[in-house]
């Protein structure tokens, strides 16, 4: 897929002059989930590794676990009246035996590219569904200075936004700080539904030894994603929600906000963080 990108003319004004000329922009497309040929969700995404989006996002829904779960994923041929395949539809196929989801519970919506699915934040939903409990694994230890280091090294690393300035990033991360993988999308939900979904078709999960730093805020979205995928650390740039606080608390899950060089805040989990001293 090579949409990441698009060209649109722009009148640019700097210092008092005025001039015309063409900019890069982040591309934003629809993206639609069926499962078994039933609509599931639609979501605004940047076009590239819609597989690993659906796979993400059926673990972050609490529909799979293994790569195992799913027998086949397919750009729906047809997806328009006209016959044509938009690269927009994408069909999830279950492996036999493994249950749908109640469809009656109103999941098929429009979902934006800063929302996810909103209204389906729920504690206990999370704390029922999710497989790989947090509180159960050996924790990690983390220092502080070396958490300090990731935000400079996920900006390193986003390519696209360096041409466009329009992407949202996440990246997951070792407990020694070796990067394993990062992915920019409109949406911040999307990117963490992306590494999520290329953890799960390489057979990585439970994560339950990587952090996981995103660019943006930390949602109660991205905490129950980071908790159904046995994440046990989310660090945030910028700050995070009640809900996410409650839910890291509920679940185990060390969540970090305003990570800006050697200042942090530690909201939750603050067990796995080699502090040096007794708060």
């Amino acid at each position: 897929m090579g949409r990441v990108t698009e060209r649109r003319r722009t009148i640019r004004i700097r210092d008092g002059a005025v001039s015309a000329r063409p900019d890069t922009l982040v591309a934003e497309e629809p993206l639609e989930i069926r499962l078994n040929g039933r609509p599931l969700a639609i979501t605004m995404r940047t076009p590239g590794d819609d597989f690993a989006l659906a796979t993400g996002f059926l673990v972050s829904e609490g529909v799979i676990a293994t790569a195992d779960d799913v027998r086949t994923i397919a750009y729906c041929a047809g997806a328009t009246a006209e016959g044509v395949n938009t690269y927009n539809v994408v069909n999830v196929s279950l492996a036999p035996g493994v249950p749908l989801p109640d469809f009656s519970l109103e999941r098929n919506v429009y979902t934006t590219s800063s929302c996810g699915l909103c209204g389906k934040a729920s504690l206990d939903a999370v704390r029922t569904t999710a497989r790989f409990p947090i509180a159960d694994t050996p924790p990690v230890r983390l220092e502080p200075a070396l958490l300090a280091t990731l935000p400079d090294r996920l900006r390193e690393a986003q390519r696209v936004f360096d041409r466009t300035g329009g992407l949202h990033a996440a990246a997951l991360f070792s407990e020694e700080g070796r990067m394993l993988d990062v992915r920019e999308d409109v949406g911040r939900h999307n990117a963490v539904d992306k590494l999520i979904g290329r953890a799960v078709r390489d057979g990585g999960l439970p994560l339950s030894r990587a952090v996981l730093l995103v660019s943006g805020r930390a949602s109660f979205e991205l905490a129950q994603k980071a908790v159904m995928a046995g994440i046990p650390v989310l660090a945030a740039v910028s700050a995070p929600s009640s809900l996410a606080v409650d839910l890291a608390a509920e679940t185990g899950l060390t969540l970090i906000g305003f990570l800006r060089g050697p200042n942090m805040n530690v909201y939750a989990g603050e067990h796995r963080l080699a502090l040096g001293t007794e708060v």
